[in-house]
């Protein structure tokens, strides 16, 4: 991926090295659905701070860092986030402009550890997530090396596919696709409530998509292996993948993100167009 020397997000806020204090808490599980809930949660999903909710609390550990340190601290990691973030700025200011709209760019948080979002507080296993009640995308770089190491998914790209499928839970925010979402889930069934977590999931890779083919069209930042290497990470994070390798088995009625398969076609509907308008996943014919 063509990066370097690109525009530098000022939407960055690291937070790396911060504490967050000890006795704090968040809605939760307990037990085996505790972990059922991070091990979902951890691979690009919704804030799992929100699949937390309404349960008996759980007291978080704290983590504290010598202040003036950076734990883990990568610069060029950093850089590199700044640019993606920048481009997805670039494509949605400019895709609601013709919409007659205005894009207000979500702030990327950099964390270490733990982090406190307006949805709750995520230790780093939960991966990347994004806050609707805050718009920021909350990023512990460690996760990239989680990505390559534990999931097979390795190359910048794949890494920007990452935080463009959080942005595009933005998008679907500043849309009014959320709001629209939680309501109906609200009134549904939990296998429905799954079904629709599964077309906000799906759409947010549709998303990705565009932004890849838009931001390439204008600025040619793609080489020769990224798509297979968005796609390689797409299909790396399938529901029926991670449930095949939590528990042996797959329960198609427990999908909140989507299959490989999914997660794959609708990546590459969002890329084949480059139009906001493929990515009506609420709608299709078949996910």
């Amino acid at each position: 991926m063509r990066w370097r020397g690109g525009r530098e997000s000022d939407n960055v806020e690291d937070r790396r090295g911060m504490s967050i204090p000890r006795g704090a808490k968040i809605g939760g599980l307990s037990g085996l659905g505790l972990l059922a809930v991070v091990v979902i949660s951890m691979f690009l999903g919704i804030d799992p701070t929100v699949l937390l909710q309404g349960g008996p609390e759980i007291q978080t550990p704290s983590v504290s860092v010598q202040p003036g340190s950076r734990a883990g601290v990568n610069d060029d990691q950093r850089k590199f986030v700044s640019v993606v973030l920048a481009e997805t700025e670039d494509v949605w200011h400019e895709t609601f402009r013709r919409m007659g709209r205005t894009y207000q760019a979500p702030t990327l948080v950099l964390f270490s550890e733990a982090v406190q979002s307006a949805c709750g507080i995520a230790g780093s296993a939960v991966g990347p997530f994004y806050c609707p009640s805050d718009g920021k995308v909350y990023l512990d770089l460690s996760f990239f090396e989680e990505l390559r190491t534990r999931f097979g998914a390795s190359g910048d790209f794949a890494e920007a596919y990452i935080i463009a499928h959080e942005v595009g839970h933005h998008v679907q925010t500043l849309l009014g696709i959320s709001r629209k979402v939680n309501e109906l889930q609200a009134r549904v069934s939990p296998s429905e409530r799954n079904k629709l977590s599964v077309m906000m999931e799906l759409q947010a890779d549709c998303l990705a998509g565009v932004w890849a083919r838009q931001a390439d069209q204008s600025r040619q930042i793609l080489e020769a292996g990224d798509i297979e290497e968005g796609l390689n990470a797409a299909s790396s994070v399938g529901d029926d993948r991670i449930q095949r390798k939590t528990q042996g088995y797959v329960v198609p009625d427990a999908f909140t993100h989507g299959s490989s398969a999914q997660r794959v076609r609708w990546f590459k509907s969002g890329f084949e167009t480059g139009n906001l308008q493929a990515c009506d996943t609420f709608n299709a014919d078949r996910l």
